[in-house]
């Protein structure tokens, strides 16, 4: 057994080797024959000290020979516009500050891990792909997961020329502006040894900030009377979607690159390993101590390492990734679901910390669901001061017998939700009270119910002012019609001032009033009449979720989307269609077909029509799914040897078929490659057909199946 890790220097970041390229100060001069090579080895200078700077910690300049170097390069520009490129160092910001960020589809979708919580998980995940994979020596790579944002950056020709968010996977927003003034962001790639540069390559990453970093920001905004991030995470989650690159360049955030997605003209890269060598060479910070190890158990051991370490890095990480190193191997255990089977997270326990219920408070919800709040004596926990934490509902208060006053544990679930694990019960001192849900809404004063077998009290007023602005939050927010500028703050004004009475009327607004509010005015006013326009036109699986159908998640209404094609269509399917829909239960179906056939809710529906949002795929704007597969659930199963599992799932989809990761009744049918396991076998115990790879691609073709095979209806 053996663990090689790629050493990291002592201050947490790669050891590199500096570029033989970039020229040294003493060699930078203005008085040689070529202006254009003067500018070159200004621009090169200045690059070399911020890669000794940025990424190896290592300055090789004082702060006055670099400020010479940029003022000469400045200089020069400034004397030659003409001769300025998008790459130049001093290009870093520059872009006026933007109203809106729009958006970019990934060539390759973005995807989420799997987590793991301990050894045991670890071990059953990799027998996983032992099973798919029988006789396979697998080695795997592990790395720190940074708890920041991710990223993509694509570089054509070795110049940057977009940057985006992850997003949902498929489509993030458009930040090319504000990761360019990143400071250890390449703005052209490095080129070491003469090695080519691809003509395009995607690079996928994490931006995080710096404890100390972190601790620094927020005493500059405290000192100026500013509101403070709660969290280093949450500070570069902020600093990242300013609107004005120029104060993402006052940030101390930083990225560091873990992968490579869409590339063309690159050498063939055969692992993991190579791919974090490659980042490095090209000028990028990668995870500091990344290691590659034969076993299963080692890498359980690597786990505990960075767990034992975790809170003395400079940075924050929330757990460890672990991947298959060899690239070959990943690309035959493909995906299942929206997750690569060859990676998962190890997700490190929760940190817990002992606080005091001073009270217990009711929210009520979008869905007029009331919520008991715990107030907490505020606690530090990660580094995140905690005062409140959910209690769920009247039963899970019981069970834990929680009552006001106790002295209890409280855990960061997944180091985000604060909840409260248990009371201890020998502090308590007899003064403690007994909480009890309120019978009549905290909000509005009308009755409450709690229905038989539900464990949820809700509010019985559908005009309740607090479910409205719970709605209209989840409505404008990011996952949903993302509409910059109407905050929690100012939608609930427009709810106490009569302004908005459902969500339609965010469309009907009467500008002129609104800057005419105190703290508004014209501008302000324009800005945000610009956002609402701008989320006319979101995708129809955002709008499905901002509805807040009861149940439907990001998940689920990208699955209705993806088999309507328009709302119109949702609404016209039946219950036994809606639960046709892979993903989506009885249970659910009925909801939805509920919600969408509410009188008061198909009024709000026809306002937002009226008001001009589009409510229909570009696509399928005028009907149901089309092609020859339309309807159709298929499940893919086993390896393929023509396509990739990726390639395979696009083209069925542009068939008109939704992919499934289960085999269930509602299947159509089954494509198995090599090693098709117990899908092929769950599918002949049901009668669901069952075809193999050159059948797929006859079908995908549109050519007859022999012997007159069919898909299921």
């Amino acid at each position: 057994m053996r663990t090689i890790v790629l050493k990291a220097s002592g201050k947490g970041l790669p050891a590199l080797v500096p570029s033989e390229d970039y020229s040294p100060t003493s060699d930078v001069t203005v008085t040689a024959p070529s202006l254009e090579r003067n500018l070159d080895a200004l621009r090169n200078a200045i690059e070399k000290h911020n890669y000794d700077y940025y990424i190896l910690d290592q300055p090789t300049a004082s702060d006055a020979e670099y400020d010479a170097l940029w003022h000469q390069l400045r200089e020069l520009e400034a004397a030659h516009p003409g001769l300025v490129t998008s790459e130049s160092p001093t290009q870093r910001v520059g872009i006026a500050p933007s109203s809106r960020f729009g958006q970019i589809t990934h060539s390759l979708p973005m995807l989420s891990l799997s987590n793991v919580f301990n050894e045991t998980g670890l071990e059953a995940w990799a027998a996983r792909l032992a099973r798919i994979l029988p006789g396979t020596r697998f080695t795997f790579i592990t790395e720190p997961k940074f708890d920041g944002l991710a990223v993509a950056l694509t570089y054509v020709d070795g110049v940057l020329r977009r940057g985006a968010t992850r997003g949902d996977g498929v489509t993030g927003e458009d930040i090319t502006a504000n990761l360019r003034a990143i400071k250890n962001v390449p703005l052209r790639l490095r080129r070491e040894h003469d090695i080519p540069i691809p003509s395009i390559v995607e690079v996928r990453g994490e931006v995080f900030m710096r404890r100390a970093d972190f601790a620094s920001l927020n005493g500059r905004i405290e000192q100026a009377g500013g509101r403070v991030f709660m969290n280093p995470r949450n500070a570069a989650a902020g600093s990242l979607r300013q609107l004005d690159p120029a104060i993402t360049a006052q940030r101390p955030v930083r990225l560091a690159a873990y992968g490579i997605g869409h590339t063309e003209g690159i050498d063939s890269l055969k692992s993991q390993f190579e791919v974090l060598a490659k980042l490095r060479a090209f000028g990028f910070e990668t995870s500091p101590d990344a290691a590659m190890h034969d076993e299963i158990d080692m890498v359980w051991s690597r786990c505990e390492w960075w767990l034992q370490r975790r809170d003395a890095l400079p940075f924050e990480i929330d757990g460890v990734v672990i991947k298959v190193n060899d690239l070959r191997h990943q690309e035959e255990l493909g995906l299942v679901s929206r997750e690569p089977r060859w990676a998962t997270a190890y997700k490190f326990p929760a940190i817990q910390q002992t606080s005091r219920i001073n009270d217990i408070v009711v929210n009520v919800g979008r869905t007029g669901a009331l919520t008991p709040l715990a107030i907490l004596e505020p606690v530090n926990i990660g580094g995140v001061v905690v005062s409140r934490a959910t209690l769920h509902n009247e039963d899970e208060i019981r069970r834990k017998d929680i009552r006001i006053g106790d002295t209890v544990i409280v855990q960061r679930a997944g180091d985000v939700i604060p909840q409260i694990v248990q009371v201890i019960e020998e502090r308590r001192t007899g003064e403690e009270r007994v909480f009890v849900m309120p019978e009549s809404c905290p909000a509005c004063g009308s009755p409450t119910h709690r229905a038989e077998g539900e464990a949820v009290r809700h509010c019985t007023n559908s005009a309740c002012p607090a479910q409205l602005k719970r709605h209209i939050h989840h409505f404008v927010s990011r996952g949903a019609m993302e509409i910059d500028g109407l905050g929690e703050k100012l939608s609930d004004r427009f709810v106490d001032l009569g302004m908005i009475r459902d969500i339609g009327d965010i469309y009907s607004l009467d500008w002129s009033s609104v800057a005419s509010l105190d703290g508004m005015g014209e501008l302000s006013a324009e800005n945000l009449r610009a956002s609402v326009e701008a989320s006319k036109v979101r995708p129809l699986h955002r709008l499905i979720f901002g509805l807040g159908i009861p149940f439907v998640g990001e998940r689920s209404s990208q699955r209705l989307a993806d088999r309507f094609h328009s709302l119109q269509n949702v609404i016209d399917a039946d219950v036994e269609m809606i639960e046709s829909v892979p993903g989506i239960g009885p249970v659910q179906a009925h909801g939805i077909w509920e919600f969408l056939h509410n009188p008061e809710n198909l009024a709000v529906i026809a306002k937002l029509r009226d008001s001009g949002l589009k409510m229909a795929d570009d696509s399928q704007s005028n009907g149901p799914a089309s092609g020859p597969l339309a309807g159709k659930t298929i499940v893919l199963t086993g390896r393929l040897s023509k396509l990739t599992r990726g390639e395979a799932e696009a083209a069925l989809r542009r068939s008109g078929a939704s992919v499934a990761g289960s085999v269930s009744r509602k299947t159509s049918a089954v494509f198995a490659g090599e090693d098709a396991g117990s899908k092929a076998e769950r599918a002949r115990e049901l009668g669901v057909p069952v075809f193999d790879e050159q059948e797929l691609l006859a079908i995908l073709d549109g050519s007859p199946l022999e012997n007159g095979k069919d898909l299921a209806e």
